[in-house]
C-alpha cells in the first residue's frame, strides 16, 4: 500500500447541515447522490450519511455513534490564524472544545467539533512550515 490518504469521509447526521457548516468556513463542495465532496489540497473531504457510511464499511447497526478516536488537523501560518479560524468556526456553529493555547514545544493550537462532533485541531506549528499552496511536509524528527 502506498503511503498516502486519498479521501477522508465524515459520517454526518444531516448532509445539508454539514455542508452548510463547511461552506460557512469558506469551503466549496459538490453534491452527488446525497454525498458532498470538497477538494482539500491533495486529498478529498467527503460528507456522507453516518449510517450509510457505517453500513458501507461493513459495521454493525448502531456502530455509527460516539467518538471515533480521530481528529482532523488544519495548520495555519500564525497564532492569529488559529484565533481567527476558531472564531469563524464558532460563528458557523462549531463547539470550541479547547481554546487556543501555546504548549512546551512551541505549538499554538485550539480545537473544535463540527455539528456532528468531528474533532478538528487548528494549529500554528513553526516546526511544520506550510508551502505556498498550503501543503505540509513533516520535517526530520530524529533530532527531537
Amino acid at each position: 500500500m502506498e503511503q498516502r490518504v486519498s479521501l477522508i469521509t465524515l459520517g454526518v447526521t444531516d448532509v445539508t447541515r454539514a455542508r452548510s457548516f463547511y461552506e460557512a468556513l469558506g469551503w466549496q463542495g459538490q453534491e452527488v447522490q446525497e454525498t458532498v465532496f470538497f477538494q482539500a489540497g491533495g486529498l478529498g473531504l467527503v460528507l456522507w450519511g453516518r449510517d450509510k457510511l457505517a453500513r458501507d464499511c461493513g459495521l454493525p447497526d448502531g456502530a455509527a455513534t460516539g467518538f471515533g478516536g480521530i481528529a482532523l488537523s488544519h495548520n495555519v501560518r500564525s497564532e492569529a490564524g488559529v484565533d481567527d479560524l476558531l472564531t469563524a468556526a464558532e460563528r458557523a456553529g462549531a463547539t470550541i472544545t479547547k481554546p487556543a493555547l501555546p504548549n512546551d514545544l512551541g505549538l499554538y493550537s485550539g480545537a473544535f467539533t463540527d455539528p456532528d462532533g468531528h474533532a478538528w485541531e487548528i494549529a500554528y506549528n513553526p516546526g511544520f512550515p506550510l508551502a505556498q499552496d498550503g501543503s505540509l511536509t513533516i520535517p526530520d524528527l530524529n533530532g527531537l
